[in-house]
């Protein structure tokens, strides 16, 4: 049993370890690819540098294998060439990493730890994507209303919000058109979808009939 998660590489590096590192990290680069996929947002090229780059993560790390620090600095060098031309999320990069430990312990020779590894952490990505842990609620709303610069914003909407909204916080104040508009931006947490047309409409009596979004909250903030 000790043999199975023992490294490959026992002696002088043979053709047959090299194409089974090469072909084991490819594998494990597919089943992260794969879980990715699933209700994720993603790209055709990333997806491929998933698969990739455990592959040329072993290769690297079997070529400097007498100076591990050496191949680990350069993997992640490869491996943040994404983030350096492209604006990338959190979860791409979660996954880019994963992808390079995969390669790393496969060009270790530890093949049968890495497969463990990429299903363990395969199956808490799957888990948390399944069970939206940490997502924003349904309810979330950004909401932006355009007063004119007459009106006392100061607690005029607080009622039509209480009625409406579960909770809500006045986020940022804007001055539009050389400060004859104002615009405030408020998070709210709606108690019914259903009535924002009615919390509207009640709003749009109070700031003159100016304009009124109610959007859902900017997915940017898992942007590194």
């Amino acid at each position: 049993m000790s043999s199975i998660w023992g490294s490959i590489f026992t002696g002088s590096l043979t053709l047959g370890q090299f194409l089974l590192a090469i072909c084991t990290s490819m594998l494990f680069g597919l089943v992260l690819s794969l879980v990715f996929m699933f209700k994720n947002t993603y790209t055709k090229s990333f997806i491929t540098a998933l698969v990739l780059i455990p592959a040329v993560e072993t290769v690297v790390i079997m070529l400097v294998n007498d100076n591990l620090g050496v191949g680990l600095s350069v993997a992640g060098s490869f491996a943040l060439i994404r983030f350096r031309s492209v604006k990338g999320n959190a979860k791409e990069l979660v996954a880019v990493f994963i992808a390079m430990t995969i390669g790393i312990i496969c060009g270790t020779g530890y093949v049968a730890i890495a497969g463990v590894f990429t299903i363990l952490l395969s199956l808490v990505m799957f888990i948390i994507t399944i069970s939206g842990f940490g997502a924003i609620s349904e309810n979330d709303r950004t909401l932006k209303i355009t007063i004119p610069e007459s009106l006392d914003y100061d607690k005029v909407f607080d009622d039509v919000l209480s009625k409406y909204t579960s909770s809500y916080e006045l986020d940022s104040i804007k001055t539009l058109t050389l400060g004859s508009l104002f615009r405030l931006d408020y998070k709210v947490t709606l108690k019914n979808p259903d009535l924002t047309k009615k919390m509207i409409d009640e709003l749009r009596t109070r700031n003159g009939n100016l304009e009124i979004i109610c959007m859902r909250p900017a997915t940017n903030r898992d942007e590194l």
